[in-house]
């Protein structure tokens, strides 16, 4: 009798620790399994940035491999991301209106501002150039394109994306300085507009022969694929320098969002890597980058493109012009450019 119970109670010891070392390797091989998925951080992001590929063709794949983190982005204007981010559906923001990001950073959404690429802002139009603006100020090309536009009030001359985007408010400051109100504007007959993005603004300018602001990035990438047939008219002024920011949302204002994800997505943008990455995007295809790399320049602290960035992509502060204002910092894991005001004002 006290055989068969040893033999029982060995029978028993056996079966529980072999099911226990099954459950053991499984949840071993469980939890393997999930910390090699990639984490998923959300961007919403302008879609001059996203249009051109950079985003998709070169971010992602990188900082997916360098960090096992996928990049999943929601295309709009700046003034559409702004709103996505404000309803919690994003990590960050890849914008480019300075005086909107302002305001989203004053209302307690985002911090720890980051300034990482810029381009130029372009007038483009019809290889015949109907309104003569071909290099034109741009304050003397929209007057010349208002005065065709009169004159031809049947025609479609101008198309406005007129969609709260960073182009869209750069094109309004512009139509301001040449002395006119865009909603103004809106209500003539030869002033179209799309409520679009850049990509399909451009294709309805070009299947309409007509006159529209877009960045070069753009541009350069629909009209090498021969979905546009327009000439770039207008390329010259500071007011046309493009500035990229990328702008984290501030855990405070909305919980649980991931950033640390998004501070290192900043930190890559920024680094060596990430501004090689830009600097080298679309030199093969279209014989010049799309985008420009912002770090370089601002640690140069020389030359025109130095000051264009300054004075149309950084924030006053007290006595200094920066990327993030002290307010809105919130733990950050890296340093801000600052600059003093008289080298924007002096």
């Amino acid at each position: 009798m006290n055989k068969k119970i040893k033999l029982l109670a060995l029978l028993v010891f056996l079966f529980v620790g072999f099911s226990y070392g099954c459950i053991s390797n499984t949840n071993t091989s469980t939890t393997s399994t999930v910390s090699e998925k990639p984490k998923v951080l959300t961007i919403s992001t302008t879609t001059s940035l996203y249009d051109t590929g950079i985003l998709e063709n070169v971010v992602a794949p990188i900082f997916k491999e360098k960090y096992n983190i996928e990049l999943r982005f929601i295309p709009k204007g700046t003034g559409g991301a702004i709103l996505d981010a404000k309803s919690g559906a994003s990590d960050a923001i890849l914008v480019h209106a300075l005086s909107k990001e302002q305001a989203f950073m004053e209302e307690g959404y985002g911090v720890n501002r980051k300034v990482f690429a810029y381009n130029f802002f372009v007038i483009v139009g019809p290889k015949d150039d109907p309104a003569g603006i071909r290099g034109l100020s741009v304050t003397e090309a929209l007057k010349k394109i208002v005065e065709y536009g009169r004159a031809h009030p049947d025609q479609l001359v101008w198309v406005s994306r007129d969609d709260g985007s960073g182009t869209n408010t750069k094109e309004i400051a512009l139509w301001k300085n040449a002395g006119f109100e865009f909603e103004a504007l809106k209500n003539e007959s030869w002033f179209g507009t799309t409520g679009s993005g850049m990509g399909n603004t451009l294709l309805y300018t070009s299947e309409r022969n007509a006159y529209t602001l877009s960045d070069i990035g753009t541009y350069l990438k629909y009209q090498k694929e021969g979905k546009i047939n327009l000439d770039v008219l207008v390329d010259k002024g500071e007011e046309l320098i493009n500035v990229y920011a990328i702008i984290i949302i501030n855990p405070e204002k909305i919980p649980g969002k991931d950033f640390e994800g998004a501070m290192l997505l900043a930190e890559w943008l920024t680094s060596e890597e990430g501004q090689k990455a830009i600097a080298e995007y679309g030199k093969d295809e279209f014989g010049r980058p799309l985008f420009y790399p912002a770090v370089p320049v601002l640690k140069s602290q020389e030359g025109d493109v130095f000051k264009w960035i300054l004075k149309y992509g950084f924030m006053k502060d007290g006595d200094k012009y920066t990327e993030c204002p002290e307010k809105f910092r919130y733990k950050p894991t890296y340093d801000f450019f600052e600059f003093p005001a008289s080298v924007v004002e002096g």
